[in-house]
């Protein structure tokens, strides 16, 4: 869908004649929870590809990871009459019927770690579900060579991607480290850093021969990190996830935080913007495209997939260059 207004200006006026200009895209990308670095890291691809591109572009991060609060945001987004809005899910099912107001409303829909959505146009992903998950099970597994238990945080229970790398994970560790318990299922407080840590602290007291955290989830590793930290249990008590590096270096080269993997969630941003600029203008997605953000796709189009490989790795190498470049 493109929108085009007919714009008359006083200049015009005075001499004679009108013009039609077109008007800009208007997008808005409604976040998980804002005022954290993985977001605001996010805001800032969004501000940066907009610019570029001449659009209108903000980002919309709640309070809380409340869905009902994302479910408001695109309300209000609808009510603005926006071209395009881009959606990171905190539970899909909440968000299914706003979206498809959205959509018949004639709005354009993006997401981004959800690909279970059905009401909207694309999702996309920097990583594979099932490859992100193995990746951290495997770094679980290196480094905890004579078993014991591990713990498995994700956002919350309703987050469509943090559940599915949390699968993937299970399942390596289930069939490729059988040794390696796993306590409970998974407990839904990575995107709050007081939750991780209280429940680390919880579980640490619970089990003795507790040796990993695997955390999916933003504010997760942190959380559990500094729980690790105040018991006194680097070295012997593992932690790995996706984390901000500007937000975890100091817990990295201190041994606290394992490592992990995670894409340019600035990127992710970009991505919203320049995908949103080129629907809204009538491109249609194709297979060996070239897309700035994602590179060459192969989209799944049965279910409106784009899922590219663009994984960072997180460790005492990396971590100082990512953080650098405001990661």
């Amino acid at each position: 869908m493109m929108k085009v207004k007919g714009l008359v200006s006083a200049l015009a006026l005075t001499i004679g004649f009108s013009t039609a200009v077109a008007a800009e895209t208007s997008i808005g990308v409604v976040v998980k929870i804002g005022g954290i670095p993985w977001f605001n890291a996010m805001e800032d691809g969004i501000e940066r590809r907009a610019k570029e591109l001449g659009v209108e572009a903000e980002m919309i991060g709640p309070v809380s990871a409340d869905p009902s609060l994302q479910v408001q945001a695109i309300e209000d987004l609808i009510a603005k009459g926006v071209d395009v809005i881009g959606v990171v899910p905190n539970d899909e099912a909440a968000l299914e019927p706003v979206l498809k107001k959205a959509r018949d409303a004639g709005i354009i829909v993006i997401s981004h770690e959800g690909p279970g959505l059905e009401n909207v146009d694309w999702n996309f992903e920097l990583a594979s579900a099932e490859g992100f998950g193995e990746a951290h099970a495997k770094l679980l597994s290196d480094k905890t060579p004579d078993g014991g238990k591990y713990a498995v945080y994700v956002g919350s229970l309703t987050v469509p991607l943090h559940n599915a790398w949390a699968d993937a994970a299970i399942a390596w560790m289930e069939e490729n480290r059988p040794d390696i318990e796993i306590v409970g299922d998974r407990y839904g407080v990575a995107e709050n850093v007081d939750d991780s840590r209280s429940t680390a602290l919880d579980l640490i007291a619970a089990n003795p021969d507790l040796r990993g955290f695997l955390a999916f989830g933003s504010q997760g590793p942190i959380g559990a990190g500094r729980a690790v930290e105040e018991r006194r249990k680097t070295g012997e008590i593992h932690v790995m996830g996706p984390f901000s590096p500007g937000q975890g270096r100091k817990m990295i080269h201190a041994g606290v935080l394992a490592g992990g993997f995670m894409w340019n969630p600035a990127q992710a941003g970009e991505v919203f913007v320049t995908l949103g600029d080129m629907l809204a203008d009538g491109e249609k997605i194709e297979a060996g495209m070239n897309v700035p953000g994602l590179g060459v796709i192969d989209p799944d189009f049965e279910q409106r997939d784009i899922i590219t490989d663009n994984l960072l790795e997180i460790n005492k190498n990396t971590v100082d260059e990512l953080a650098d470049k405001g990661l």
